[in-house]
């Protein structure tokens, strides 16, 4: 036990003298034998250095235009094959009433994510892209991960840059981080064998950072992976930040098993969260935010979470089907006023920004049309 807290000393003096940490340092902090308020409170610090003692959230909504997907990933409980009752396909109809909805309670982003439906085209995903940002034009739509770029290059037979380029010029603003689940093949390779590799994972987000794009990246663990993958994980992520500077924030994601084809791995402890937030803020220097993402962690944890290196709590988060079909049981939305007391509760001061971390000022007492395509919109 002494060499582990030795271990961990000397990360420390590190930290507090903003030294980079490595494998070993990595390997370290996920040692059972360090306490894990030690590294939460060094994570704190960090997170203290980089964003004093604000919490950030958004008022955002979710669109998954179909769960038809041609993979089969092992730990997907949202996919559906073509003919089971479970599938849908959103129509053009239906996709507006989402935006519309969206738009009148205040959003400023659709989070915009779905299966690899083999009968639609390239052209059908990226029209959900044009007819959303010609209708809402002041809602950001960040959308697409690698693994749907990776399709879509498969399906118009166009690089990654081009179709990129593309759909931003049809409204995308930015990407999430989706898709990333492990990198190393070691527990890739047994988790979502088929869909796009890491090098794709890399090539997309190193393509959207030449565009301009911000993305966001995120690693799901509690399945098959051990520390070291994690560690390996935050290491490849660091390494392409250093060379484009383009990802805005990192969430961990742990595994929920329910009605996935690894039903019998048990669920992350709110400890293992919370030991995987301070690891992620203490590797991952380079990237500015931390996200506690509270549908994930349960409200508690994510409150919790706000002293253990995460500076962001997420948003309102309406329509989330993926965690939820996965057996998360937290609420399928929350409101801005019940937000802000949840952060006002942990001690910080709850700051409403928009996708890419600008400060939204809202005066509830003078709310502006949101016709005159201003970025001021009403809260719930």
């Amino acid at each position: 036990m002494s060499q582990a807290l030795d271990r961990f000393r000397s990360i420390r003096d590190k930290v507090e003298a903003g030294e980079r940490l490595d494998m070993d340092d990595g390997l370290a902090l996920y040692a059972p034998e360090v306490p894990l308020q030690e590294i939460g409170a060094l994570a704190n610090l960090v997170r203290e250095r980089k964003h004093g003692n604000v919490a950030y959230f958004n008022i955002n909504t979710h669109l998954n235009p179909t769960n038809v997907c041609i993979y089969r990933c092992r730990f997907c409980a949202f996919r559906s094959d073509l003919r089971d009752p479970k599938g849908y396909v959103m129509s053009p109809e239906q996709i507006t009433a989402r935006g519309q909805e969206a738009f009148d309670n205040g959003c400023t982003e659709m989070h915009i994510v779905g299966g690899l439906h083999h009968k639609m085209p390239y052209e059908w995903y990226r029209g959900i892209l044009e007819q959303l940002s010609e209708e809402f034009p002041t809602i950001h739509l960040k959308a697409w991960t690698p693994v749907e770029i990776g399709w879509f290059e498969f399906l118009a037979k166009r690089s990654v840059s081009e179709i990129l380029a593309d759909l931003k010029d049809a409204g995308l603003g930015s990407l999430p981080g989706g898709g990333a689940e492990i990198f190393h093949s070691e527990v890739r390779d047994q988790i979502c064998e088929h869909k796009a590799d890491s090098h794709k994972w890399f090539e997309v987000h190193r393509a959207a950072h030449q565009l301009g794009l911000k993305s966001n990246c995120t690693m799901l663990y509690g399945h098959l992976e051990q520390a070291y993958h994690r560690v390996d994980h935050l290491l490849r992520l660091r390494e392409l930040q250093d060379e484009t500077g383009g990802f805005q924030t990192f969430i961990p994601l742990a595994f929920h098993p329910e009605n996935t084809q690894l039903t019998e791995i048990k669920k992350p402890s709110a400890l293992a969260d919370l030991r995987n937030l301070a690891v992620a803020r203490l590797m991952l220097d380079n990237v500015p935010h931390v996200k506690a993402y509270w549908i994930m962690l349960g409200i508690e944890t994510a409150q919790v979470a706000l002293q253990y290196g995460a500076d962001d709590i997420d948003g309102t988060v309406r329509h989330e089907l993926i965690y939820h079909d996965a057996g998360a049981t937290t609420p399928q939305m929350l409101s801005v006023d019940r937000i802000k007391e949840l952060i006002e509760e942990t001690g910080r001061d709850p700051v409403e920004r928009d996708t890419v971390y600008n400060a939204i000022h809202r005066d509830p007492n003078d709310f502006r049309r949101w016709e005159t395509g201003e970025a001021l919109l009403a809260a719930n």
